[in-house]
């Protein structure tokens, strides 16, 4: 069993002493806008206090209306607000934990008419340009943040986090990409980091010494024109001499064209932009971004990168995550994948957060707890995402469990998944559903494709037909042709793929075979490859920490992708990872094109039309991603012996590969059986 003693150890930050080194980032959720705001928010962060999480940082608020990040977005400047935030802090404390209340200005990414920032230089992520800050409003702003700060103390919050980080309102002014000032708050390195120094003494000065101030910095920038390390290192020793306890790490702008958080990013990929920091202060500093196990968060504290380390999508997967860890049960975490897929997807598109992996996150009070009031014996047929949630939820509440899985071992389209560069963590996925059944008893059989009279005759009390999808056929002519192949075949290494490929559909499936086939793997493993791919100094010698990006040659294949749609190929991708993987393939001189008529597949290659006119395009396969049917033969058998069975993930609904969709419905009903 593994030892984590320094993960474990408790840390004195300021005043206050923390039990673990397990932090919970901040990060937006938008549950302030469902109904019953208060009373979600107060079970989310309760139940991460439960499961023991040293501390937890809240999403940002922002201290005055023109800072928030949209429209309605969470603001804390007034004192009527403080019983709404008592109730979190009351529930977070009454469950044993610590929480400090994020402070937000978003600056000029704040999706609002009025939004401000040190000039006028409108952001490429932002449909609004700003207003630039007047001395005096700059000034206001100030004060506008040791308000919010003295709510905060007032509300119960054991102080907190000054946001200035990700591009945001204080990252604008430190960075002279963004800071072209000629006042007090500008031009010199000085004047940059004014605005942020005033803004850590006024809080400090409104709080008192007790409650902790905790400052993000920016601890590499990622953008043409940020701060070099040196710059970050002097002014992280300023941020300290100014009266904070604690300096969290942030990774990166949101415009910058380096990935920060995603899957494609190794694990602790930003550890020397962190030991920057540390170096540079005696004050505790927080690691952050792409830390989602207990050995990668122990090796940071060991090899002294850091003393905490913060983890918030991990949280999300599992709220127990520092509980866990402490009892020795961490191949048992729920770990964070980094698809981004139920959480910063559904951000960025204003919906609310939750957890592909943990649909419960974010939705503890509609989830049912506790065992079932009558035990049954309950049939579980598939072994994939849909079928392995169910059963772990269902057992949990007491049912006694037996699945059939066709295939000699569990995962179904995981097991295509995860070979995938950039998506090695499915096979985090994969070990947890696997060792939940394992400890809950679930009676697996593999290698047993469960039939209709099979399941008559041990009488179940319930039936749920998980049997996911199969690949679809296109109606083109010579789609049985040997140079067609289905991505199925290709993703499980059945076919040697040639040098010249077309795909045909350019949904998620097709863009994941794309990478597949012209991925590099170590990318998203290895740190060196990684910042070569993407031009990254680790080192942050220049403004920004970039560099240039490692020349790539000739890509092993060429690879064309077709769709018949007329829009622009990859619009369905995720909004925060789909931008990633376009870059990729652009690199990779991948050929796109839509508006496509398919016409036959021969020896010749592919025959396809655009606007009417005939190509014919020699290749040496044509890989098929053109959808899928849901496998529901043994399902419609069971309907006609007068059965009733219940259908969940693909086996319902087939559209695209949807993990998320599949687990959410199956957890849903397993908490009503």
């Amino acid at each position: 069993m593994a030892i984590y003693d320094r993960l474990l150890t408790p840390l004195r930050v300021g005043a206050t002493l923390l039990p673990n080194r397990m932090v919970m980032g901040a990060m937006h959720t938008r549950l302030e806008t469902l109904d019953r705001p208060h009373e979600r928010l107060a079970a989310f962060y309760a139940a991460r206090a439960a499961g023991e999480i040293g501390l937890i940082l809240s999403g940002g608020f922002s201290p005055n209306p023109e800072g928030v990040m949209e429209t309605g977005g969470p603001l804390f400047n007034r004192a009527e607000q403080i019983d709404e935030h008592r109730a979190v802090t009351r529930a977070v404390h009454e469950s044993g934990g610590r929480i400090v209340l994020q402070i937000l200005h978003a600056g000029r990414y704040a999706k609002v008419p009025e939004c401000v920032g040190p000039t006028g230089a409108k952001a490429r992520i932002n449909a609004y340009a700003p207003r630039a800050l007047s001395t005096q409003e700059v000034r206001a702003t100030i004060d506008d943040f040791a308000r919010t700060a003295a709510l905060a103390v007032q509300a119960g919050y054991d102080g907190v986090e000054i946001m200035g980080s990700e591009g945001y309102l204080i990252n604008e002014f430190t960075a002279a990409v963004t800071n072209a000032r000629d006042d007090e708050f500008g031009g010199s390195f000085a004047g940059r980091i004014r605005f942020a120094l005033d803004i850590v003494r006024a809080v400090r000065a409104q709080m008192g010494r007790e409650p902790m101030l905790i400052y993000r910095i920016s601890s590499i920038d990622l953008v043409e024109g940020g701060m070099s390390g040196v710059e970050i290192a002097a002014f992280a020793k300023e941020i300290e001499a100014a009266g904070a306890d604690l300096i969290n790490t942030g990774v990166g702008w949101h415009e910058s064209a380096v990935p920060t958080i995603a899957a494609c990013v190794p694990r602790a990929a930003w550890r020397d932009a962190i030991r920057n920091v540390k170096e540079a202060v005696s004050i505790p500093v927080m690691a952050s971004n792409r830390i989602n196990t207990p050995e990668v968060a122990e090796e940071l504290i060991a090899s002294g990168v850091a003393d905490l380390v913060s983890m918030a999508r991990p949280l999300l997967a599992d709220p127990d995550f520092a509980k866990k860890t402490r009892l020795g049960m961490a191949d048992e975490i729920n770990t964070c994948i980094g698809c981004n897929q139920a959480c910063l997807d559904r951000i960025f598109t204003e919906r609310t957060a939750t957890c592909l992996v943990n649909p419960r996150a974010g939705r503890e009070i509609e989830f049912a707890a506790g065992k079932a009031l009558q035990p049954k014996r309950i049939a579980v047929v598939g072994g994939g995402p849909a079928g392995m949630a169910f059963a772990i939820n269902a057992a949990e509440r007491g049912h006694t469990l037996t699945l059939f899985e066709a295939h000699a071992r569990l995962g179904g389209q995981l097991n295509l998944a995860k070979v995938v560069p950039g998506k090695a963590e499915f096979h985090e996925m994969l070990r947890y559903f696997e060792v939940r059944l394992k400890r809950l008893g679930v009676t697996l059989r593999l290698g047993q494709a469960a039939t209709a009279d099979e399941l008559a005759s041990e009488a179940f009390d319930e039936i749920i037909i998980a049997t996911g999808v199969i690949p679809r056929m296109p109606d083109i002519v010579g789609a049985d042709h040997p140079k067609a192949v289905s991505y199925i075949d290709v993703l499980a290494g059945q076919v040697e793929v040639g040098a010249r490929v077309a795909i045909v559909g350019a949904g998620g499936i097709g863009f994941d075979v794309a990478e597949y086939l012209l991925g590099d793997a170590l990318e998203s493993l290895d740190r060196g490859a990684f910042f070569r791919a993407w031009g990254v100094d680790p080192a942050n010698a220049d403004a920004g920490g970039l560099t240039r990006s490692d020349a790539h040659g000739a890509p092993r294949r060429s690879v064309h992708m077709f769709q018949r749609k007329e829009e622009p190929l990859g619009k369905g991708l995720g909004k925060s990872t789909g931008w990633i993987l376009k870059a990729r393939l652009r690199k990779a001189r991948v050929m796109m094109t839509s508006g496509v008529t398919y016409d036959a597949i021969d020896d010749e290659g592919l025959h396809y039309r655009v606007d009417g006119k005939p190509h014919v395009l020699a290749v040496d396969h044509v890989v098929l991603c053109a959808g899928q049917n849901s496998n529901r033969k043994l399902y419609d058998e069971l309907v006609a012996r007068a059965a009733k069975p219940k259908v969940i993930g693909g086996a319902d609904v087939a559209a695209e590969l949807d993990a998320l969709r599949a687990i959410d419905q199956a957890t849903r009903l397993a908490m009503t059986m």
